[in-house]
C-alpha cells in the first residue's frame, strides 16, 4: 500500500532549506507538517475529545463499492478542534458487524483544507450484499456503520426497499424520523435535501422551538461547518446514516432560501452572493458521503448522476437550485404568465440534455428522477384565482415540466417515478400531460416526502385542503404530518407507505403508517394499496 508520509519525505528531501523556508512563508508552517501520527502533534493529544463525533456514513453505492464519510472533530460547534494538520485516518471494511472477516482496509488523510474530513471511494466489493466499516485515528476508533453495495449491472433483482426523506430543522423539532428510518436497515436511503437550516437563531423569541440553532445566520465556510456540526451530533441523524448508503441531494436551505440559480431571495449582488454559495457548496460536499465527481470548484458544484441497482432500478439524481431560472413574478403564489415563458428552465441546458439522453438508454424496470421540489401541479384556484400556483416549484416553470414528460413519453423510459421534498406534505400524485384534463395521458407517479422535522408537528391534513383536493385529482394522498416514506420496488409493483409521527415536538413517539400507494409496472398511475 501506498505510504503518504514516506512520499512526502521524498519531495521534502529534494528541496533545500531556503526552498522549504520560501515555501514555508507563502503556505503557512502547517503545509509542511507531517501528518499527525502517534496521537500527538509535538507530544500533546491532537483530539480534545471524541474526534468522531459526527458519525460515520456511506452513499452513492456501486455494484463493487461505496463511499465512505467521516469528519474528525472533537469540538464540532468550535470550529472541530483539530489541529491545523493533515491526519493519517485508517479505515476497514467486514463482511460481518464483529469485523471476524475483514474484506478490505486501508488509510487515508483528513485535511484542514476539507475539515479534515475524508471521503473513502471504495471498490473490490461484491455485488448486492450488506458489509459494515469503522474508521480509526489516533488510538480511537468510530461508530460501526452497515452499507449494502448495489446489485450487478443488468442482474436480476426480486425485490429493494429504499426511505425517502428530507426537510430537518433542527429548531422546530427532534430527529425521531432518523430514528426510524435507522431501524428499517433500508437497501439505500434517498435525501431529498434541506440537511440544515440556514436561518438565525430567534433570540429571545422561542416560542415553537423545542431547540436552538447556535449562532445567527450562516454565510462563511467556518458558519457553515459549525451549523452541519450541531445537525450532525444529533444521534438519532447518526443512527439513519450508519443503517444504510444514503443517495443525497441538497434543495435551498443548505444554502439560502429560495435562491435561484445566482440569486437569492435578497437582491444581493450575484458576485457577492457567489461566494456564500462556495462556502456552502465545501461544506456541503465535508458533510456528505459524495465521490470526488462531485469535489466543489468555487461556487459550482455537479451533483447530478445516474446510479443503476440491477435490472430493478434505474436512478437518476437531479439538481434543481444550481441551475435554475429566477423565479417568476417575485416568487410566491402567483397566477403568472411569465411561468408559461419557453426559455425559462429548471435543470439549465447542459443537465437538461444530460438528462434527456440518459432517458433514451433507460432499461431497468423503474426509471426514477430523484429530485427537490414537486413537479406534478398543485392548483390553489379554489383557495385563491390570484395566487394559484407556487412558483419555486415546477408549477412556476411549466414549460421544463411539460418537456419533462414529453421526453418521458418519446423514450418510452419504464413506469417513471419521480420522488420530491420541499413542502412539508406527504403527497401522492398521478403526472399528466394537460393538469387542466382529467383525462388527460398519465406520464408516472410522484412521491413527495414530508418533513423530517421542518414546520413542527403538522396536522392530518394541511389548511384548504378540500379547496385544494377539489381542483387537483390527480393527487391521490395526502397528510401534514411528519415523517418519511418506505418504499418497495419489485418487478411487478412500486409501492410506497407513508411514515407519519403524530408529533415531533416530542421526542422518540413511535411511527406508523398514514396511506399507502400502489404502482403497477406497465400501468401508468397510482391506486391505495
Amino acid at each position: 500500500m501506498l505510504n503518504p508520509a514516506g512520499c512526502y519525505d521524498r519531495a521534502l528531501a529534494r528541496l533545500s532549506r531556503r526552498d522549504l523556508l520560501k515555501l514555508a512563508s507563502v503556505m503557512g508552517a502547517a503545509a509542511l507538517a507531517r501528518p499527525a501520527t502517534a496521537g500527538s502533534v509535538q507530544g500533546r493529544p491532537f483530539f480534545t475529545g471524541y474526534p468522531f463525533s459526527l458519525g460515520v456514513a456511506s452513499g452513492d453505492p456501486l455494484p463493487d463499492g461505496v463511499v465512505l464519510w467521516t469528519r474528525l472533530a472533537p469540538r464540532p460547534l468550535e470550529g472541530g478542534g483539530m489541529p491545523m494538520v493533515p491526519v493519517p485516518v485508517e479505515w476497514e471494511v467486514a463482511r460481518d458487524s464483529a469485523f471476524r472477516s475483514v474484506a478490505r482496509k486501508g488509510e487515508a488523510i483528513a485535511r484542514p483544507e476539507l475539515g479534515h474530513s475524508v471521503h473513502v471511494e471504495l471498490g473490490g466489493l461484491e455485488p448486492g450484499r450488506e458489509y459494515w466499516y469503522r474508521f480509526h485515528a489516533g488510538g480511537e476508533v468510530s461508530q460501526v456503520g452497515r452499507t449494502k453495495t448495489a446489485p450487478a449491472a443488468g442482474a436480476p433483482v426480486d425485490a429493494l426497499r429504499y426511505g425517502v426523506c428530507g426537510c430537518s430543522h433542527f429548531e422546530t423539532g427532534y430527529f425521531t424520523g432518523y430514528r426510524r428510518i435507522a431501524q428499517e436497515a433500508f437497501d439505500f436511503v434517498f435525501h431529498t435535501g434541506d440537511y440544515i437550516y440556514e436561518s438565525r437563531a430567534d433570540g429571545g423569541r422561542n416560542d415553537g422551538r423545542v431547540r436552538q440553532h447556535q449562532g445567527d445566520e450562516i454565510y462563511t465556510l467556518d458558519d457553515y461547518r459549525r451549523r452541519y456540526g450541531q445537525y450532525k451530533s444529533d444521534p438519532d441523524l447518526i443512527a439513519a446514516h450508519r443503517s444504510a448508503p444514503f443517495i443525497v441531494s441538497w434543495d435551498d436551505h443548505e444554502t439560502e432560501n429560495n435562491y435561484a440559480g445566482e440569486l437569492d431571495e435578497n437582491g444581493t449582488p450575484p458576485a457577492i452572493f457567489l461566494l456564500r454559495r462556495a462556502a456552502a457548496y465545501q461544506a456541503y460536499y465535508e458533510h456528505m458521503p459524495l465521490r470526488a465527481a462531485s469535489f466543489p470548484s468555487g461556487p459550482h458544484m455537479r451533483i447530478y448522476r445516474r446510479l443503476h441497482f440491477g435490472d430493478l432500478i434505474d436512478f437518476t439524481v437531479l439538481d434543481t437550485r444550481q441551475w435554475r431560472s429566477d423565479q417568476a413574478c417575485g416568487d410566491g403564489l402567483r397566477n403568472c404568465p411569465e411561468a408559461h415563458d419557453a426559455a425559462r428552465t429548471m435543470l439549465g441546458a447542459e443537465q437538461e440534455r444530460w438528462l434527456f439522453e440518459n432517458l433514451a438508454t433507460a432499461r431497468a424496470r423503474w426509471t426514477v428522477l430523484g429530485q427537490q421540489v414537486y413537479s406534478f401541479a398543485r392548483d390553489f384556484v379554489n383557495v385563491n384565482p390570484e395566487a394559484r400556483f407556487n412558483m419555486d416549484v415546477w408549477d412556476g416553470y411549466a414549460p421544463a415540466r411539460n418537456r419533462l414528460y414529453s421526453r418521458l413519453t418519446e423514450t418510452g423510459a419504464p413506469n417513471p417515478v419521480v420522488l420530491s421534498g420541499d413542502v412539508h406534505v406527504h403527497f401522492g400524485a398521478d403526472l399528466k400531460m394537460d393538469y387542466t384534463d382529467p383525462r388527460s395521458a398519465t406520464v408516472g407517479v410522484e412521491f413527495t416526502n414530508t418533513s423530517i422535522s421542518a414546520g413542527g408537528d403538522g396536522a392530518e391534513v394541511a389548511a384548504n385542503w378540500e379547496q385544494i383536493r377539489s381542483a387537483n385529482p390527480h393527487i391521490r394522498y395526502h397528510s401534514a404530518r411528519r415523517g418519511y416514506i418506505a418504499c418497495t420496488a419489485t418487478p411487478s409493483s412500486m409501492r410506497a407507505d407513508f411514515k407519519v409521527l403524530d408529533r415531533v415536538t416530542v421526542n422518540d413517539l413511535p411511527v406508523r403508517i398514514g396511506g399507502s400507494l400502489v404502482v403497477e409496472a406497465g400501468r401508468p398511475g397510482s391506486h391505495p394499496a
